[in-house]
């Protein structure tokens, strides 16, 4: 029997992709559209194609399923751009990281040995680079690019996992930039711009959100090297014997720049301030902290300036502390606690990858095309975004996403039973004769 507010719910899921089939040019793809997505929110442990569709009471044959995932003529590039453009929340943080997807074989689009996050460890794996908006309450995810190592785009590579012959190599960090250009093309506000020491190291995406007038807390590495202020420059003496002066400025004498991980080491006890803060509603955590404004000394190989940051070191109260190492570019007046607040939002993306890959199979997709992973990929956003629609029709009290999908997957289970009555005399009887054997 189904439960008494599967009718609301079935209503509500149909109002919410109904702006979603204008990316559909035909009636056969709507309808794919539509079971992928109920087959991502189902009970089906494994989100491949042949085990959600066994989940859904739904007509269609794995061949037309597959076929709307890997060939049909429509674009995630389309869905993503609705996505953005349907989401309530406007407004927010832009976390800007890379998840990792282990494999075993060699086959899969992308997959090459490099360094997978999930593991901890170089490893087999894809990697992509996603963006989520983070609003203190809930997180959006808005897009997601594969990263495509050099190997992958041979002739004969690109043949077998279709990817465009137009495609040229990208690095993470551009990807990422093409992320939020595409964020805040849709009209979302970004308040400011998170993401790990794979961003923080390089100085092109720092100018870039610099020259965006966009704030931003980007971990570090320890080796990462700045000047304790804004470097002194003097004027060069003139050569001997040359009557036109010299007018590239040099550093003056006793300026160096020096590794964070030095200046941090170098602060004496005092300098370090226990800050407590917490992560949505979660527990609340405590570390030390210390904060001092510097200029990152990279752009000086250019002869540049570049403006001065805070530099936020956090060392945990462990007894073999740990340090880390951020940028954040806030005005000069920002407290402690304000910096520890914006870097440690990030916290939202690590949840957002679990919540992706234990509850709708983000990781799941076992096809090796480009086109098909990307699909993937945006209707698992898509679903993430219509669990997260749910948890907002709570108002301020949230449930999490785990219990939300998990009223769904009531509904849909009931659903499936009702419209399988037979099915489970069935599986009964299948095992009373496993059990003779």
């Amino acid at each position: 029997m189904l439960p008494r507010n599967a009718p609301a719910w079935l209503d509500r899921l149909s109002a919410w992709l109904e702006p979603f089939e204008a990316c559909f040019g035909h009636v056969a793809q709507r309808g794919a559209f539509r079971r992928y997505l109920l087959g991502l929110l189902s009970d089906s442990r494994r989100k491949s194609m042949s085990a959600m569709l066994a989940r859904i009471s739904a007509p269609g044959s794995y061949e037309a399923f597959q076929h709307f995932i890997t060939e049909a003529p429509w674009t995630a590039e389309q869905v993503w751009r609705c996505l953005r453009a349907t989401i309530p929340d406007r407004e927010g943080v832009l976390i800007l990281d890379g998840t990792s997807f282990p494999k075993q074989g060699t086959h899969s689009v992308g997959v090459a040995r490099q360094y997978c996050g999930t593991l901890g460890k170089i490893a087999n794996c894809q990697v992509a680079v996603t963006a989520a908006l983070w609003t203190g309450t809930r997180a959006w995810m808005l897009g997601a690019r594969l990263y495509l190592p050099e190997a992958w785009l041979t002739r004969a590579a690109r043949q077998r996992a279709r990817i465009p012959a137009t495609g040229v190599f990208q690095e993470k960090w551009r990807s990422a930039l093409t992320l939020l250009r595409q964020v805040r093309t849709s009209g979302i506000t970004v308040t400011a711009v998170l993401g790990d020491a794979e961003f923080g190291d390089n100085a092109t995406l720092r100018r870039a959100l610099y020259r965006a007038k966009l704030p931003y807390a980007l971990g570090v590495s320890s080796t990462l090297t700045v000047f304790t202020s804004t470097p002194t420059l003097t004027a060069p003496a003139p050569l001997v014997g040359k009557s036109r002066p010299r007018t590239q400025r040099l550093l003056a004498p006793g300026v160096a720049s020096v590794a964070v991980s030095v200046l941090a080491a170098d602060q004496p006890a005092n300098a370090w301030r226990i800050i407590t803060w917490r992560n949505g509603t979660n527990r609340s955590w405590r570390a030390r902290f210390f904060a001092h404004r510097v200029t990152p000394a990279h752009d000086w190989r250019e002869r540049r300036i570049a403006p001065e940051v805070w530099l936020l070191c956090e060392r945990d109260l462990g007894s073999t502390p740990r340090t880390k190492y951020y940028l954040v570019d806030l005005p000069a007046t920002t407290s402690l606690k304000a910096l520890v607040q914006l870097a440690h939002q990030r916290w939202a993306i690590e949840q957002q990858y679990q919540e992706l890959k234990d509850e709708l199979g983000l990781d799941h997709f076992e096809g090796r095309s480009l086109p098909g992973w990307q699909r993937h990929v945006v209707l698992t956003a898509l679903a993430y975004a219509w669990l997260q629609v749910e948890r907002g029709r709570r108002g301020a009290r949230l449930p999490t996403l785990p219990i939300a999908r998990a009223v769904i997957t009531e509904i849909l289970t009931a659903h499936f039973f009702a419209t399988h009555p037979h099915y489970l005399d069935t599986m009964l009887k299948l095992r009373e004769i496993s059990l003779r054997i």
